[in-house]
């Protein structure tokens, strides 16, 4: 192991919490309708879970509504079903062999229940992060224990996780403030 490749690494495990991230606050409802709030759904296909968007295209009708329009008929009804069930609080209707998802305007108490969620996916990430730099620093003292760096070299090394960390936090920050003003948006 080098240090180069601790770097490396660390770099890529922080980018892949930064795209968890991304993909959790997809879930999370905005006031408008968009087709991913559906990811997460999961509808019996034949004995095993599969994604909505697997069994059936999901399109925008307008703002405020998703259209479900399944591959086989006889999916309408189990994938109204899951939508019905999932905690989205959604309620889907069919419309001959289309499923029409209204998504109701959010309150403010529920608006600041989401910016709390949001906030809450942040700090996961942000742990996440932190757990790695700890990972990649016990792996430099590691190296420099067996005497394959030497102090210095180990110390520089500390301080690039350290500046590589602090740059993702920055940019979850970023992601946060983007999502919070989403979600806050009337």
């Amino acid at each position: 192991m080098t240090i180069a490749s601790v770097k490396s690494s660390a770099d890529q495990r922080m980018q892949k919490s930064i795209e968890t991230l991304k993909s959790d606050l997809a879930k999370v409802r905005t006031g408008r309708a968009h087709t991913g709030i559906l990811d997460h759904v999961m509808v019996d296909y034949y004995g095993s879970p599969t994604n909505i968007s697997q069994v059936a295209n999901v399109t925008l009708i307008d703002a405020r509504t998703i259209g479900v329009q399944p591959w086989e008929k006889k999916m309408l009804t189990v994938i109204e079903k899951a939508i019905r069930e999932s905690d989205l609080g959604l309620n889907p209707a069919s419309q001959g062999d289309m499923i029409r998802v209204p998504t109701p305007p959010l309150t403010e108490e529920r608006r600041k229940e989401m910016v709390k969620l949001v906030k809450t996916e942040g700090e996961d990430a942000k742990i996440a992060v932190r757990n790695i730099r700890r990972d990649a620093n016990e792996s430099l003292k590691k190296l420099l224990k067996e005497k394959d760096i030497s102090e210095d070299d180990e110390r520089r090394a500390q301080d690039d996780i350290q500046k590589l960390t602090d740059k993702f936090v920055a940019e979850i920050d970023k992601l946060l403030v983007e999502k919070e003003k989403e979600v806050l948006t009337v």
